[in-house]
């Protein structure tokens, strides 16, 4: 491993954070809130821990696969425990391992929260713990390559570490040029999201939080019943198109950009994805419309949750622990399913789920008659047998993941239903499950154990497992660089 490069990377990363955290401190300053010396200690600890690292450029630059996922495991790590300072300065969240969980969550565009009286907050502090999903969303190594120069040789590695999906390439001949396609993309998309809801009568800093929130698919509310506080119809369509469309592969938009939108449309993830919500929609807004909802509220509850859910958002217009077993149920599998690959949304993926069932498909042919040649095609194209062993690999130790998870976290003696889908709900990045973490409910009572391995899982949803994974290997630390 080439651990110069390494360190030298993590500290540039480190001095992006404190200059991000510029940002919260000037909402401190503006709205006369005691929070600036806590933005300004942690400012000044990146500073402390970052320049060293950067302070000379070694001579070998080279930066190997191995060393791309390394650097993202520790980056997002160091960048939650640099990032949980302002919380814990602050003394709005006293316990260290609470603001290191709800920073994780941020980042990670989780939105799991261990916070029950989220109003009482300041409002520096809840921009900084929303911006965290925005800097996380599209990933802040991607950010990285956009701004900064000399990025390009080996970057490959550290981007394909982080962007969501099973395969990642670039959009054009230039990695930085992608990158910056991609964060113009973000922020056209953000910067919409914010004038439509002003539009729509939210306020203005609400607006920007929220749409932060959206863009990274995060679900961290700044009221304490989330976007429904808002009572406001127009708000909620608007947020709930946003993360539909937060939700879509960023591929997608970059070919109506340069007019192949015929071919963006014929994009089979985005078909499977656009029928998992339509049909998603359908079957809850059914459902609701036969209990004590009506109609109008029925498509109302089930568009925004369906959305939300699927797009691992996690904001709540209802309380859907209450809802039928039924609608349950499908929230649950569409948390397992999550968004499009190179999204800002987290699960395993409806490109894996389509290969997955392809896959099997093609092993059933394949047993009737042993002699066809049966390969998995998406858009026409043929599936490289690597990717789909990748795939099948990945899924297998998701749910290895889960279930061990899940044995550790129940040692707190909680029900299944609470048990279950709290690991589910940090894993795959989502925010709420079932029961006591359900929409009205908060992780703040779970043990520190448990809040460690939830952040775990929280940090292995987001990188793919994989980097997360590696920093355990013995193969991850050798000195051999190739």
């Amino acid at each position: 491993m080439n651990y110069r490069m390494v360190f030298y990377n993590i500290g540039r990363i480190l001095l992006v954070e404190a200059a991000l955290l510029t940002f919260p401190a000037i909402g401190a300053i503006i709205y006369n809130e005691n929070t600036l010396i806590s933005f300004a200690l942690t400012i000044a600890a990146l500073t402390v821990v970052g320049l060293p690292a950067v302070r000379k450029r070694p001579k070998n630059t080279a930066i190997y696969a191995k060393d791309g996922y390394v650097i993202v495991a520790l980056t997002w790590i160091l960048m939650s425990l640099f990032g949980a300072m302002p919380f814990y300065f602050s003394g709005h969240i006293p316990n260290f391992v609470d603001a290191f969980f709800e920073t994780v969550s941020g980042f990670t565009t989780t939105g799991s929260t261990i916070l029950s009286n989220i109003e009482a907050m300041p409002k520096s502090l809840l921009f900084w713990r929303s911006f965290t999903h925005w800097i996380g969303g599209m990933g802040i190594l991607v950010f990285v390559i956009a701004i900064l120069p000399k990025t390009e040789s080996s970057s490959m590695h550290v981007m394909r570490a982080e962007v969501p999906g099973p395969t990642v390439g670039k959009l054009v001949s230039k990695l930085r040029a992608s990158a910056r396609i991609l964060y113009g993309i973000y922020c056209i998309l953000t910067i919409v999201e914010i004038i439509m809801l002003i539009c729509g009568g939210m306020p203005v800093y609400d607006s920007i939080v929220n749409s932060f929130a959206t863009a990274g698919t995060g679900g961290f509310g700044v009221l304490n019943n989330s976007i429904e506080g808002y009572n406001s119809v127009y708000s909620e369509m608007v947020i709930a198109v946003f993360m539909l469309i937060f939700g879509v592969n960023f591929n997608i938009y970059y070919m109506f950009l340069i007019k192949q939108g015929r071919q963006a449309i014929k994009n089979e993830e985005l078909r499977y994805y656009l029928g998992i919500v339509l049909g998603s929609i359908v079957l809850i807004a059914v459902c609701l419309a036969n209990t004590k909802y009506s109609i109008g509220d029925s498509i109302r509850y089930a568009v925004f949750q369906v959305a939300s859910i699927v797009t691992t958002t996690g904001f709540s217009t209802a309380n859907f622990d209450t809802w039928p077993v039924f609608t349950k149920i499908i929230l649950v599998f569409l948390m397992f399913i999550g968004a499009c690959a190179g999204s800002t949304g987290g699960g395993i993926k409806v490109s894996r789920l389509m290969i997955l069932i392809k896959s099997g498909l093609r092993d059933i042919k394949k047993a009737i008659n042993p002699r066809s040649i049966e390969t998995v095609k998406v858009d026409k194209h043929t599936v490289e047998e690597p990717v789909v062993k990748s795939v099948s690999v990945f899924f297998a130790t998701y749910m290895i993941l889960i279930a061990v998870s899940v044995l550790a976290v129940s040692i707190d003696g909680r029900d299944i239903v609470t048990t279950f889908t709290s690991v589910i709900a940090c894993i795959g990045n989502i925010g709420p499950g079932l029961g006591a973490v359900g929409p009205y409910g908060n992780f703040a009572d779970f043990s520190i154990m448990s809040k460690l391995i939830l952040s775990f899982d929280m940090l292995a949803g987001r990188l793919e497992l994989i980097p997360m994974l590696m920093l355990f290997s013995p193969y991850a630390w050798a000195r051999k660089y190739s």
